[in-house]
């Protein structure tokens, strides 16, 4: 176990879920961009509530996830923290309203 650790294919942590201490909004959201995408991306990553960062194909260029204490924080976080990176030209929220599954299972054969 110890050299899949040192060999970073896996890692052992904690999963909390935000519910029990008291993050009460969490969100998707989809970000359409123009200039220099990794910029933008280095910029969200640096969000201390965007817990999760993906580049993709399709209808938006990243899409990212967001944990928040309420609705409050995320207009904060998103009027404040996202829209004013340069080269954000549009983003679309998907809020949650009820985790129906997750599971960290998917590299088990």
């Amino acid at each position: 176990m110890q050299r899949l650790i040192d060999d970073n294919v896996v890692q052992i942590v904690a999963v909390t879920d935000p519910l029990t201490v008291g993050f009460n909004r969490q969100a998707m959201v989809g970000v359409k961009t123009e200039g220099d995408i990794n910029a933008i991306a280095d910029a969200l990553a640096a969000i201390a509530e965007v817990d999760y960062l993906v580049f993709t194909s399709g209808s938006f260029d990243l899409l990212f996830e967001v944990v928040c204490e309420d609705d409050e924080h995320l207009l904060t976080i998103l009027n404040e923290k996202v829209r004013s990176i340069p080269g954000v030209r549009a983003a679309e929220t998907f809020m949650y309203l009820r985790l129906h599954k997750q599971t960290y299972a998917w590299g088990t054969r």
